[in-house]
């Protein structure tokens, strides 16, 4: 688990981060009855295909009021490329799931199963497209007698670069923050995010204990700053990373500015384009290897905005950067 899926990890096994997303980004006629003050994660058993048990995924359980409980499978997804058989992949989990609550006992066959709700949160830069109904990928015509004994199960997909910035500011919550800072249009808007972040804890000393998890999520912005900018030391405190992310923020921008002045507006344009696509690129491929920022530093606005581009189905850096320059 690389560190960036590690907050996400640590961020949503915290119950009041859970019930904030469920209620920010899930219909509210699906949770109504849900009481998020006695919810509780499960510890799972089941294990992926490899035979690797998933510390991606988090399985919470919550009372109704009505009586019994719900149970949310809560799937972090960070692949690159959009997994087409998460319908499938996901009716095994359930599968998994009830054979474990049975195994446990904790479930009576007069009592019948639980209800289970998938919720996959996706944070990849394309965006989802796969099916969210298994019955779509069961090749099947229309009309079969067969379709009454075929699984029937649908998931909800929380695809984070769908949502504007304007609609996550105005949740004003720190699930709809943290998303934010995930997908910045620019630095100036993970500076604002930040800003918001530190005023959010401010207000609310009583709120979860993941201020910490913010600040590594600063810090980690800052670092994508490094190929611009000459860091020192990165603060531990909060309120500390954000002003020197401001203070990051502020150099580069006089530096593309005074580029600017010197080469002309379509030079300073260009070092901005150049950025931001460094960004996405170590954002989607993690480290990136030395090749990559030299062929940056050379190419064309024109050939930059093709790259950028690319990166919406590119599998690899090869089929981004094929072709000539």
């Amino acid at each position: 688990m690389t560190d960036h899926d590690s907050i996400y990890h640590r961020l949503f096994s915290h119950p009041e981060m859970v019930a904030e997303l469920l209620r920010g980004f899930l219909p509210s006629e699906w949770i109504e009855e849900f009481d998020f003050s006695g919810m509780k994660r499960m510890n799972t058993k089941y294990t992926a295909t490899t035979g690797e048990r998933r510390r991606g995924d988090l399985v919470w359980e919550i009372p109704t009021r009505a009586g019994g409980s719900v149970f949310i499978l809560l799937v972090l997804e960070f692949q690159s490329d959009i997994d087409d058989w998460m319908g499938l992949r996901l009716a095994v989990y359930i599968g998994l799931l009830y054979q474990q609550l049975v195994e446990e006992r904790r479930l009576r066959a007069v009592d019948g199963l639980p209800p289970v709700l998938p919720v996959v949160l996706y944070n990849g830069d394309s965006r989802w497209n796969a099916a969210t109904d298994l019955r779509k990928l069961i090749r099947l015509r229309c009309g079969s007698a067969l379709w009454p004994f075929q699984l029937r199960m649908g998931y909800h997909v929380i695809d984070e670069g769908r949502y504007s910035e304007e609609e996550l500011k105005g949740q004003g919550s720190l699930v709809a923050l943290f998303i934010r800072m995930q997908h910045p249009t620019t630095p100036e808007s993970l500076l604002e995010s930040g800003r918001e972040v530190v005023s959010w804890f401010a207000g609310h000393p009583d709120g979860p204990p993941v201020k910490r998890l913010f600040r590594e999520l600063i810090a980690s912005g800052l670092r994508r700053l490094e190929d611009t900018v000459s860091l020192p030391g990165i603060p531990e405190d909060l309120e500390e990373v954000v002003n020197m992310l401001a203070t990051q923020v502020e150099k580069w921008s006089r530096e593309i500015e005074r580029k600017g002045h010197r080469e002309g507006h379509r030079e300073g344009h260009r070092e901005g384009e150049a950025w931001m696509l460094m960004r996405q690129l170590q954002r989607r491929f993690g480290i990136l290897p030395e090749w990559i920022g030299e062929r940056i530093a050379q190419a064309k606005p024109e050939l930059l905005e093709e790259w950028g581009l690319r990166i919406l189905d590119a599998r690899s850096l090869e089929e981004i950067f094929s072709g000539r320059d």
